[in-house]
């Protein structure tokens, strides 16, 4: 894995205005090596307790834009706040880590951090977090309004039906009807059916690449 290490007041880089003070007084708290990796494309943060004498170890994807950055760390946070309460004894994202990972979102949307959208986004949230923000489509869907768009690309849910697109591995796919949550689509070349979520980032192919 491709590591890139930060002192802490680069830190601030990653973080929206007015977040800075607050993290930075949990990584001092509690001893955290925090670590921006490059993008990982099964995972935004993850969390290692301390052992051994070492620090607890964090983890966040370099690539989200400020507000996604800030809500990972605090969902590995929330990770680290329930092993110093209950160690391995209780589920990596059962009650216990819900109402911690609740605690601090409410605390740093107090602050008004965050933009109007992303706020009402995230005070759904704070009832029954959901164990990845990718899982939280409609937060997902307004935080990426925040990202850096990359030429060409769209999400799959703005294509009409039957439109073809490629993905990153170079897959070109064609749009078939809606289940439930996710898009029925059929790789052209296999004729293999994948289920995709609305919010995919894909590229359209255009006139001249369909051909």
């Amino acid at each position: 894995m491709a590591i890139e290490e930060h002192p802490m007041h680069a830190l601030a880089h990653y973080l929206p205005q007015g977040s800075f003070e607050n993290v930075a007084y949990f990584l001092h708290q509690y001893r955290v090596h925090l670590t921006v990796t490059k993008e990982r494309k099964s995972v935004l943060g993850d969390y290692r307790n301390a052992v051994h004498g070492k620090n607890h170890r964090i983890t966040v994807n370099g690539n989200l834009n400020k507000y996604a950055f800030l809500i990972t760390l605090l969902h590995e946070l929330a990770h680290l706040l329930t092993f110093e309460q209950y160690g391995h004894r209780v589920n990596a994202h059962g009650k216990e880590w819900k109402k911690l990972y609740g605690f601090l979102l409410a605390d740093f949307i107090s602050k008004k951090i965050f933009p109007p959208d992303i706020e009402h986004e995230l005070k759904h949230s704070l009832a029954n977090p959901a164990a990845s923000s990718c899982a939280e489509e409609g937060l997902m869907r307004i935080l990426r309004k925040y990202d850096e768009r990359k030429n060409g690309v769209c999400f799959l849910e703005e294509l009409p039906y039957g439109s073809l697109f490629k993905i990153k591995d170079g897959r070109i796919f064609q749009k078939g009807e809606k289940l439930r949550k996710r898009f029925k689509c059929s790789e052209t070349h296999t004729n293999l059916v994948y289920l995709f979520s609305p919010i995919y980032e894909v590229k359209p192919l255009t006139e001249v690449e369909k051909i």
